[in-house]
């Protein structure tokens, strides 16, 4: 089963240890990336490390889009060793239940982007209520749901 955990200075080395498998690299930005961005946003965003049995399998940020205002899923991925096991699905769940919260500000639109061609992504999105809003930036698609 898996669980989310902040990042902070105790485990943001594991979340840099994390791998894509060859050509994923082309759909997320590794945790690295990811975590400067998170810095920049700090006032808005929250980094998480995914863990299953103690270990740290994946990493998944929400921000906070004051401008809209909507909560968005960014960079989520699981290390190339622990794809398939269900992980991302979990994932996906804990944060659903963790902006619901609304820790940063009051909004129930929830959007993330994905890229065309992940249609392994893009069906457990849609499997969990996301839907296409036909915006698009040249290889990604937005999905978008509204909190019950």
């Amino acid at each position: 089963m898996a669980e989310l955990n902040a990042i902070t200075e105790e485990n943001f080395i594991d979340a840099f240890n994390l791998k894509l498998a060859p050509g994923q690299e082309i759909y997320v930005s590794h945790p690295i990336r990811s975590l400067a961005q998170a810095y920049v946003y700090r006032g808005q965003c929250q980094p998480f490390g995914i863990y299953a049995a103690g270990k740290m399998v994946g990493y998944v940020m929400v921000i906070y889009d004051y401008d809209i205002p909507e909560y968005d899923i960014w960079h989520m991925m699981i290390d190339k060793e622990e794809q398939g096991r269900g992980y991302g699905s979990e994932a996906l769940d804990l944060v659903i239940e963790y902006i619901k919260t609304k820790p940063f500000g009051d909004s129930d639109r929830v959007a993330l982007t994905c890229n065309k061609d992940t249609s392994t992504a893009r069906k457990l999105y849609e499997n969990r209520g996301f839907s296409a809003t036909g915006n698009e930036d040249e290889d990604e698609i937005e999905l978008a749901m509204t909190l019950k």
